[in-house]
């Protein structure tokens, strides 16, 4: 063999490391004790680590070039048909965040309109006229001095706004409901998860019959909405009109009750919980960093002069929309995802096996030292045109990327930015003695204790 020969040979792909675990169970307890902290060790083996969740091989690709090759690059081998989705299918079907494929194409073509920039500023006086009502809330509660949880008013301000602006529905009746539900759900599924419990939740047990009720009582909800808009079959421009007009362009069928329902739970669910744990996480990390606040406050006096936000307004909001993508930096939402993998790869230089499991986590990413500096540091102008520009596209991803980048980001942070601008024109929420900020990672990564605050003014 000449040496020319064996230098054109392909470098084979190296096997990854990771933490051992324990025999059968793999990493499983240390993630049900701890998954943020996990993760972030886990990362430290490279940017591909290989554990055994469970049975299961598993990968934690951390890097930015690992994650445009699986979200991007190579997205037709990592697939939605996990285990993890599974369970989130218990909830919302086979909707647009779950289904693969020529079924998800069809219903990402037919909701895409509803995202379009110009329809999305046009929800914008609805955002704020919600937003505004709990101003005045907050205000009365400044006035007395009663403390407020943050979490549960962003998430009923978020509800309030999906119904509204997407489902064409007055959802407020159904706040309770909802928010009641939806807890007991995300913490049975993570629970779930994490305990490698992969059993649909059919046994006559109270915890099982419990998961049942939450997921029932949410289908009501859906329902409830659906049959009421049935009653007036107009087109209003919303997403929930769309789904209901569309026709099938070869069968001319169109959207039956079951089919709607899963694309309205996937809507209300993900379209309202993740923003309301954002935007909790941006007064719990103002309240800490008073420095960011006043400059929030100093640009909100000049651009708004104490008037209500408008659409037009936001892209002068800079800094306002760096507060948030910040907060979304340190405490993404979506805190780590997963995916199947179809068939052998080579990610980073190593060897990926078909049929395993890969996990990713912007928890993770956005915390890498080499693209973000003394990570744990609360800093929005990591965020100027500069500094994104030097990084690497996916080294920041909270709403994912690729083909199956999140469908609602533009909403989500046209909403984001108007509520804090509405809000933060009058009202310094700040933490009750004694709370400590710490996350608390259920399906989503929200502040623990329902973010605890007294309302202060300007």
């Amino acid at each position: 063999m000449t040496a020319t020969s064996a230098a054109s040979r392909p470098t084979p792909p190296r096997i990854a490391t990771g933490p051992r675990g324990l025999p059968l169970l793999g990493v499983a307890l240390d993630i049900r004790r701890d998954v943020l902290g996990w993760n972030l060790r886990a990362a430290g083996y490279g940017p591909v680590a290989q554990y055994r969740f469970g049975p299961m091989r598993s990968y934690l690709v951390s890097h930015p070039d690992g994650l445009k090759h699986v979200l991007q690059d190579h997205v037709k081998n990592y697939t939605k048909e996990h285990f993890g989705y599974d369970m989130i299918r218990r909830i919302v079907g086979n909707g647009i965040f779950t289904s693969e494929g020529e079924t998800w194409l069809k219903q990402r073509r037919l909701a895409q309109p509803a995202f379009h920039r110009a329809r999305i500023a046009a929800m914008a006086a609805q955002m704020v006229r919600a937003t505004a009502e709990l101003s005045e809330q907050w205000a009365a509660s400044q006035r007395t001095g009663e403390p407020r949880y943050g979490v549960r008013d962003m998430m009923s301000l978020t509800l309030r706004i999906v119904g509204e602006a997407l489902l064409g529905s007055d959802v407020r009746e159904e706040t309770e409901a909802v928010a009641a539900a939806f807890s007991v759900i995300s913490e049975q599924t993570t629970e779930r998860f994490r305990s490698f419990r992969l059993l649909p939740p059919v046994l006559p047990t109270a915890y099982d019959r419990a998961f049942r009720q939450a997921n029932q009582s949410l289908r009501d909800v859906v329902a409830r909405v659906i049959t009421k808009r049935r009653e007036r079959m107009e087109d209003q421009g919303d997403l929930l009109s769309m789904f209901m007009l569309a026709r099938d362009e070869e069968t001319g069928e169109q959207m039956d009750d079951e089919h709607l329902r899963n694309e309205v739970l996937t809507m209300l669910l993900a379209g309202h919980e993740t923003t309301a744990n954002a935007l909790s996480w941006v007064w719990g990390l103002l309240a800490q960093n008073p420095d960011a606040e006043a400059r929030l406050h100093e640009e909100l006096d000049t651009v708004l002069g104490g008037r209500l936000p408008t659409a037009e307004e936001v892209p002068k909001l800079v800094y306002t929309r760096r507060v948030l993508d910040e907060a979304l930096r340190l405490y993404p939402p979506v805190y780590s995802l997963s995916r199947k993998v179809v068939a052998d790869d080579t990610v980073c230089g190593y060897q990926v096996l078909g049929g395993s499991s890969v996990y990713l986590s912007p928890y993770v990413t956005h915390r890498l030292p080499e693209f973000w500096p003394d990570p744990e540091r609360f800093e929005p102008d990591r965020f100027t045109p500069e500094q994104v520009a030097a990084r690497p596209r996916f080294a920041y991803f909270p709403f994912l990327g690729g083909p199956r980048q999140c469908i609602g980001n533009n909403f989500a942070l046209m909403e984001g930015t108007l509520i804090i601008a509405t809000l933060a024109q009058r009202h310094r929420p700040r933490l009750v003695a004694g709370y400590t900020l710490a996350p608390e990672p259920l399906l989503t990564l929200r502040p623990v204790g329902e973010l605890p605050v007294t309302i202060t003014a300007r």
